[in-house]
């Protein structure tokens, strides 16, 4: 809401009704139309957090870019081809003449999501409004953009209001940190003062939720209930987060808590701030199982091959997007797929539930080669799997309600029902995943991007499949919601024996929830094994990239993302087959 009171497109029926809101000495609120549209763009850029929906699905990677900066002065046509490769470079998206000519369909969620960041450091904006920028990205391309951003401050002076979930990384970026819940800011101060000694409950339990990469693994916090809704905001007295907060007394009901001072800069909206730091995690998380049950999933020599059509006195080509693919997932068992934008993964998941036809290889699931996908394969995969997309927005029907959504399944063939069994079972499912049965008539266009996430979860447990495949559902959520749809997962595990395919680029996710781990890198699965195996002793050099990437958790603690002794040299190239396509469990 913040970043489009900036843009001024507020959703309709809000408005800024107090206050001020000004940029380099101009009143946002009460500029002239022509004056904002001259400032947005150049002076002020916008990331957008949903990067399939932001770009036009029926213009050319390069027409898209073109028009931006032919709106940003631009005029001569090679300059702006020139500018657009310079940016796409600095983003790190290879074969820059070639992804100009593609569409976004053709593209990965990581990579739409990096043409985005292009665009926007295009015009040397002077403040970059950016609202969850890399939860789209792997963790390479996140700390490249890191840098970039970093490189900008110091060349440009350009200023960031960075909107996200992942705490480790504001620490990184931000030089100071809001924490806003329910429409309030509960605490500010410098990031690293902020976040080594937090002094509201909130922030220690937004802490204590984010699973950690060299930590214990712990049970993660998970905050009772939800967040008021806005009409419920209304009518509440006293402090918002005490229905949630474990450390709330009978005074914080009745009294609307001041800013009071945690040192300096750093002020806490709570009355009893001196017992955040009491608030821990529960116990250990209980050992992994080890002996897992049939074998649900296996994918042999998997590859598939996409056909780019030539131009005009050039031959078509071939893109080699999976390679010899060779794994399977057993009863119960939570695998995960990690990797770059653009390597393979979605594929690979696209592969197994038959929307994509493997160009060789087999694939094989519940006890049946699915490779050919014909009529009764399609019947079969349904009973089996089901499928959690990585785009809400482009996965849900605007023209129905959550309800309908929800319950899809149950609306078709064999298993169709009355709707009021199909809303009760809708209202047990929102609720598992941490919403309302508010939300049963809401249409997609009426939630936010984390809303829309967990509707689009809900619509796959309804039918409470054998397995899941999950490509990147919980990146646009936060830690706390985050939290519960992982625990929701865990306890389908125990409870029914459900099985996961989880690809991810969040690597501490995949750490805290996953008994395996894929590493995927340019089509081929380079490094397997058990998960904390594979992360304590990576042995591919990419591995070792991946997981030098990923911000300590300590917020001032050293961080060398990009380390001098693993090289890309040691990459395997992409148009060669791997002399050894995975190195084998240990």
């Amino acid at each position: 809401m913040i970043g489009r009171a900036v843009a001024q497109a507020l959703p309709v029926g809000f408005a800024i009704t107090g206050g001020s809101l000004n940029f380099a000495g101009e009143d946002l609120v009460n500029l002239a139309p022509a004056r904002r549209r001259a400032l947005l763009g150049r002076d002020i850029a916008f990331i957008p957090q949903e990067p399939m929906t932001a770009l036009n699905p029926v213009m050319t990677i390069g027409a898209q870019f073109s028009e931006h900066l032919k709106r940003l002065g631009v005029t001569p046509r090679t300059v702006r081809r020139d500018a657009a490769l310079q940016r796409l470079a600095e983003v790190h998206l290879p074969d820059g003449m070639g992804l100009l000519r593609r569409y976004p369909h053709q593209l990965s969620g990581g990579m739409c999501q990096r043409v985005l960041i292009a665009m926007a450091f295009a015009g040397r904006p002077r403040l970059i409004v950016a609202d969850e920028p890399t939860t789209a990205l792997d963790v390479t391309v996140q700390a490249r953009i890191v840098e970039l951003i970093r490189e900008l401050q110091r060349n440009e002076g350009t200023s960031l209001l960075f909107i996200t979930h992942d705490l480790r990384l504001a620490a990184r970026i931000c030089d100071d940190i809001m924490v806003l819940y329910a429409g309030r800011a509960v605490e500010t101060g410098p990031a690293a003062s902020l976040l080594t000694t937090p002094a509201h409950p909130y922030t220690r339990c937004l802490q204590l939720a984010a699973p950690t990469m060299s930590r214990t693994r712990r049970t993660l916090f998970a905050l009772p209930d939800r967040m008021p809704s806005l009409a419920a905001m209304v009518e509440m007295n006293g402090c918002r987060f005490a229905p949630r907060c474990p450390t709330a007394e009978a005074d914080c009901q009745m009294v609307d808590p001041p800013d009071r001072s945690a040192g300096q800069s750093h002020v806490a909206a709570c009355l009893h701030s001196h017992r955040t730091a009491g608030i821990e995690s529960p116990d250990i998380v209980a050992a992994r199982p080890i002996d897992f049950g049939e074998t649900l999933a296996r994918l042999d020599l998997a590859g598939k091959c996409f056909r780019v059509p030539g131009r005009p006195f050039r031959r078509a080509s071939e893109i080699w997007a999976v390679r010899d693919a060779t794994f399977e997932i057993k009863a119960g068992e939570f695998v995960g797929l990690v990797g770059e934008s653009g390597s393979g993964k979605s594929t690979v998941a696209r592969l197994i539930m038959g929307l994509e036809r493997a160009t060789k290889g087999r694939i094989v699931l519940g006890g049946r080669d699915i490779t050919r996908a014909t009529s009764a394969d399609r019947k079969h995969r349904l009973l089996w799997a089901q499928m959690v997309f990585q785009d809400p927005q482009s996965a849900l029907n605007p023209r129905r309600t959550v309800g309908d959504i929800v319950t899809q399944v149950l609306q078709v063939g064999s298993r169709a029902v009355n709707r009021t069994p199909r809303m009760q079972r809708a209202r047990e499912v929102l609720a598992e995943v941490g919403l309302g049965p508010d939300m049963l008539d809401r249409y997609p266009a009426q939630l936010s991007g984390g809303q829309r996430q967990r509707v689009n979860i809900a619509r796959a447990l309804c039918a409470v499949p054998r397995m899941l495949v999950a490509d990147e559902i919980v990146s646009g959520l936060d830690v706390s919601v985050q939290a519960q749809l992982l625990a929701l997962l865990q306890r389908l595990r125990a409870e029914r024996g459900i099985a996961l395919l989880f690809i991810s680029h969040d690597l501490s996710v995949v750490r805290h929830l996953c008994d395996r781990a894929l590493v995927m890198h340019r089509g081929v699965i380079v490094e397997q094994g058990p998960t904390e195996q594979v992360f304590a002793s990576p042995q591919h050099p990419y591995t070792r990239r991946l997981l030098a990437a990923v911000p300590p958790d300590d917020p001032v603690a050293e961080w060398q993302p990009f380390p001098d002794e693993i090289e890309d040299a040691a990459m395997p190239d992409a148009d060669q087959p791997p002399a050894v396509a995975a190195v084998p469990s240990r």
